[in-house]
């Protein structure tokens, strides 16, 4: 049977809403005297859960509320759930930067943290200094960190800069050096918060195969993310927070798709945001935007290979002799697909004034990835003349697996985001 390498046991976090302190002096007494009698502090009982869409009733709030799991040796356990749930506070007990209120954590060997930039490095510092400083901290003596050394500078990609204060890196350079130092140390634990999602893909991708390869050594391994994708490839387990509690523990994929089936439920509103218009002249507005299984169920996730609707509510407020209507699928700023209702009509819409559903079913074209949904319509009459663009609106993340689980996209992360079809032909010469 494989060893426990952590274990958490009723581990709750109270923290005190608005200003820090007890308060008032008779709650400073009734604490002193319980605390002189052995007893529990009195205050504790009055949190609620940590739930940021309703209004709190108490002054007190637990960010975790009797948390119990194991994460065995060589394990890499995933922690998902909406900002909020508690997943960097966990983190947080787990490296013991902050204590708990309730409940005890142990620990089976050392632990290194990456929880957020810059944490565990000294801005006046070097990066080299940092490296000796670090592994001083994991208890390691001088000669074992100069045996790794050239190690963490190659797989940093920083060695140009290893000599310059890190408080001059930019966040890239700090997770870089970060993320190297705390994998090359050897720690028995390694804890990483979403912190990669400020590095490039192709450090991404180095960072999830040394984490394969830190699990593949016995060591262990905690992944927060909201790339379902990622803790899909990398994690066996995984457990789903949501308002400071545990709601599930398991099986990686099964309990990622709990995650991403609530996620959708909550979605069901999809009304489009106002700051997210670039341009609007108000004589026609897209209202809502929802993306769509082929059975008919709203979703923010699908597997590769697998095709979608996206459904449009658009309200036309002045008649529109020569419309346009176009869609675009990107990430940020960058546009990677395009379509329009000009391309399968082959000519321009007449819109008249009322309420309108617009539906573009897409063929499986994107490759494992997050993306956003672009919007415009345009009046094509006397030269053309933009009428409203939305940017940036429904969230659609496509795995790395299909849904039947036989169509696995090869690679960890995709190579690009557009699949081209095509016909190969391959012979011997």
């Amino acid at each position: 049977m494989s060893t426990v390498a952590i274990k958490v046991e009723n581990l709750s976090k109270l923290y005190r809403l608005g200003e820090v302190g007890t308060g008032t002096l008779s709650q400073d007494l009734n604490r002193w005297w319980a605390k002189i009698r052995g007893k529990e502090d009195p205050f504790l009982k009055l949190g609620t859960t940590n739930d940021r869409s309703g209004k709190a009733n108490s002054e007190y709030s637990w960010a975790l509320k009797d948390i119990n799991f194991e994460v065995h040796q060589g394990e890499v356990l995933g922690i998902i759930g909406k900002n909020g749930a508690g997943k960097s506070t966990l983190l947080k007990l787990l490296s013991r930067i902050t204590s708990p209120t309730t409940g005890r954590v142990r620990a089976k060997g050392k632990v290194a943290s990456l929880l957020e930039v810059g944490t565990g490095f000294h801005p006046e510092l070097t990066g080299r200094e940092n490296i000796y400083l670090n592994g001083a901290i994991l208890g390691m003596t001088r000669h074992e960190i100069k045996s790794k050394f050239d190690n963490i500078v190659e797989f940093s990609g920083i060695s140009r800069y290893i000599d310059t204060p890190v408080k001059r890196y930019s966040s890239g350079m700090y997770v870089r050096l970060a993320f190297a130092v705390a994998a090359h140390l050897e720690p028995e634990i390694l804890i990483v918060d979403e912190v990669l999602a400020v590095g490039d893909a192709e450090f991404q991708k180095k960072c999830l195969g040394k984490m394969k390869d830190v699990s593949f050594q016995g060591r262990t391994v905690l992944f927060v993310s909201h790339n379902m994708t990622a803790v899909k490839e990398l994690c066996q387990n995984a457990i789903f927070l949501e308002n400071g509690l545990l709601k599930q523990k398991g099986n990686a994929h099964n309990i990622i798709d709990s995650y991403l089936k609530q996620i959708s439920s909550a979605s069901e509103e999809g009304i489009i945001p106002e700051d997210s218009r670039t341009l609007s002249t108000g004589s026609a507005k897209f209202k809502r935007v929802f993306i769509k299984n082929i059975k008919e169920e709203n979703i923010t996730t699908i597997y590769y290979n697998q095709p979608f609707i996206v459904e449009v509510e658009l309200e036309v407020t002045e008649k529109i002799n020569q419309a346009i209507i176009e869609m675009g699928i990107g990430e940020y700023e960058t546009r990677f697909t395009h379509t329009s209702s000009f391309d399968i009509n082959k000519s321009t819409l007449s819109l008249e004034a009322g309420k309108y559903r617009v539906r573009v079913h897409m063929h499986p074209i994107l490759l494992p990835g997050n993306y956003k949904i672009n919007l415009g319509i345009h009046n094509m009459e006397h030269g053309g003349r933009t009428i409203e663009v939305v940017e940036r609106v429904g969230d659609l993340a496509v795995l790395n697996i299909s849904e039947n689980n036989k169509d696995k996209y090869p690679f960890n992360l995709s190579f690009g985001k557009i699949r081209i079809d095509g016909s190969w032909n391959i012979n011997k010469l």
